[in-house]
């Protein structure tokens, strides 16, 4: 049986749609995961979504929906997360949801396992809590005040919640911190000892009651599961820890490597390792916490609203000159700064010039001197010899780079090689070489030499370049047993009389100045306009008094909407089956269909009053009348829903 090797991505929170960021991480992942099946690894690839929280709760309830329907949206929904990911050519083995039915019952078994030992215990939360990015702080964290992450202002938090002993295992995760071998880069580890171990680890929260979107604790209904149980054992659960839907941990697990964004380094070198301890499990072998790629001198965030949209970036370059300009472009380890110059002068240097340049030129030579199939005749001149020892040492050197997940070095041997053949080019002229038919079996041996270069390094930009690699070697004849790893480390692999296949351009050449000007025309199309101000007009209030008694015989009612329907032949009525709180179906038509879609409101909460005598409409028995505000806008009048709070149970009585 193979080697294994299982590597991950970060679960991703789903509270919009992902950016450039992101599609770094996990095209850097994908990168890795091709490079180890490419060397004959049995490689397990997992990525996924972290989707439950108070955010994402939130972000549900301004849109209408449940918080379910949100998350499948953005993972499912057209243009979401797995879009993406099968956009940009991901080659994930499995994706994970965090509320998928037997992750969340694994949660469920590991917190109880941890509530069991004690290492999980009741208490109280009181301290500083970021909405947007979801994390507690301490007043002492906090930058003027506000997140030291996003900048934004934090709320007061004060909450019954349960705690992880994190504190008790701050010895051993330290101890595996200065092993050395754990966390990288080098960097990140004295970062994690002195910013956060050395001061006290204090005990971690765990659970949430303020909110209710999250894996339910089974033996304490008030609490749901916050965050790190929840988030961090998905890299098991994916593979059949505490559950029967899959049976791969005894194989894959620990995983390799843990590739993850720097801001969440501290979770998974301390808190993750630390969790692992308490359920006595094998430990990951690596954590590798990469840089951010900034904007304008910022990191890029959702919170922060300064993101790339990756979709729009790969539609129009390409999704292989995306993948290769983030692997190529930024050291995986540091901070890279993102600008449209820089990833345009990156394609048309390296893609267009260096790679493209130099296949076009061989096969289009091979066509024209030999009719697109070389001869057998060679005559061979020490000229040659730089190029091919170069070619041949590859392998080795790129080899070295990859497996310290320097992607930017690795690349950089392979253009090195491919700097060097274009130089060869000029060196050997075989456009003088090809005016003397003596001279054949010469320009023979130049343009195989080129041949066997091209099919070398197009075979080791796989990982990075897939689609692009396979039409590269498909132009130069290269069979599929020719294009495998072992063939990477020999010279001489192609047939002598290979035959060519001319194709397209694959990387045209990028006018920069005529690109920026088109960008910044999108960009400005794209921007928000500004409108012109609304004329808001309001009907004055009524004068005349109502006593009070009259008042309080109008019985306004909490009402859930449990389905809703147009009436046949009616353009303005909709049919409300509600729960009143009786226990009884209520029935009430409302002239609104101008303003709502029927299906929009099912599971709204309304308001209605109940002891209004009934009414028919359309042949129907209306027991009742849903309150509305209305409002006329630039002369057209607009009509909204009283809707509240879900949690407010059915029947309840305004007053």
């Amino acid at each position: 049986m193979s080697e294994k090797f299982y590597i991950t991505t970060p679960i991703y929170y789903p509270s919009d749609k992902l950016h450039i960021g992101h599609t770094y991480c996990t095209v850097a992942t994908d990168a890795m995961a091709r490079y180890m099946r490419m060397r004959g690894y049995d490689v397990m690839f997992l990525t996924g979504t972290d989707e439950h929280g108070q955010k994402i709760e939130e972000k549900a309830k301004a849109a209408g929906v449940t918080p379910q329907q949100f998350v499948d949206n953005i993972v499912e929904g057209k243009g979401g997360i797995k879009d993406l990911w099968k956009l940009m050519n991901i080659s994930n083995d499995r994706f994970i949801r965090t509320t998928d039915d037997y992750h969340v019952s694994a949660i469920q078994s590991i917190f109880k396992k941890m509530y069991e030992k004690g290492d999980i215990y009741k208490g109280k939360y009181v301290g500083k809590y970021c909405t947007p990015c979801e994390s507690f702080w301490t007043e002492s964290q906090l930058v003027n005040g506000k997140c030291p992450d996003c900048g934004r202002d934090v709320i007061d938090a004060e909450e019954e919640a349960y705690f992880f002993r994190l504190s008790k295992y701050a010895d051993r995760v330290q101890k595996l911190l200065e092993s050395g071998d754990f966390l990288e880069p080098a960097s990140r580890v004295n970062e994690m000892i002195n910013n956060f171990i050395k001061p006290g680890l204090e005990d971690l929260c765990v659970s949430r009651t303020s909110f209710t979107w999250g894996v339910p604790v089974d033996f304490d209904s008030k609490h749901v599961v916050y965050v790190w149980i929840d988030a961090l054992f998905n890299y098991m659960t994916a593979l059949g820890y505490m559950n029967d839907r899959y049976h791969d941990l005894d194989r894959y697990w620990p995983a390799d490597v843990h590739f993850v964004g720097k801001e969440i380094v501290r979770f998974h070198s301390i808190i993750w390792p630390a969790m692992l301890m308490s359920m006595e499990l094998p430990l990951p072998k690596k954590v590798f916490g990469h840089g951010w790629l900034n904007f304008n001198g910022e990191k890029m965030s959702k919170s922060r609203g300064n993101v790339v949209d990756p979709y729009l970036l790969a539609q129009r370059y390409g999704v292989d000159s995306l993948r290769f300009f983030l692997l190529r472009t930024f050291p995986f380890g540091s901070d890279g700064n993102f600008t449209n110059e820089l990833l345009i002068q990156t394609i048309n240097a390296d893609l267009a010039n260096s790679l493209g340049n130099l296949v076009s030129r061989t096969v289009a030579m091979v066509e024209k001197y030999f009719g697109g199939t070389l001869i057998d005749e060679r005559e061979a001149q020490p000229i040659d010899q730089e190029l091919i020892e170069m070619a041949v040492s590859l392998r080795g050197r790129y080899q070295e780079q990859m497996d310290k997940y320097a992607f930017q070095n690795g690349l950089g041997e392979i253009f090195k090689v491919l700097s060097r053949a274009n130089k060869y080019i000029d060196e050997t002229t075989p456009w003088v070489l090809a005016k003397d038919e003596s001279n054949k079996p010469r320009l023979a041996t130049v343009m195989y030499n080129l041949l066997e270069t091209i099919r070398i390094c197009a075979s080791l930009l796989k990982p990075f370049i897939p689609d692009s690699a396979d039409k590269i070697l498909g132009q130069i004849g290269a069979s599929a047993e020719e294009q495998i790893w072992e063939e990477a480390g020999h010279f001489g692999v192609l047939p002598a009389n290979v035959t060519v296949h001319k194709g397209e351009a694959l990387f045209p050449r990028i006018d920069m100045e005529k690109e920026l000007k088109e960008l910044e025309a999108m960009e400005a199309a794209a921007a928000p306009k500004s409108e012109p101000a609304k004329v808001i007009e309001v009907e004055p209030q009524t004068e005349e008094k109502v006593d009070f008694d009259t008042f309080c015989k109008s019985d306004f009612r909490a009402v859930k909407v449990k389905a809703c329907e147009a009436v046949p032949k009616s353009s303005k009525l909709l049919r409300f089956t509600l729960d009143d709180g009786t226990g009884k179906d209520r029935q009430i038509l409302s002239g609104i269909a101008k303003y709502y879609k029927p299906e929009e409101l099912v599971g709204k909460t309304l308001v209605a009053i109940v002891n209004l005598p009934p009414r028919k409409m359309m042949g129907l028995e209306s027991c009742g009348m849903l309150i509305s505000a209305v409002h006329n806008e630039n002369g057209e009048e607009k009509l909204n829903l009283l809707m509240v709070s879900d949690q407010i149970p059915a029947g309840a009585k305004l007053c």
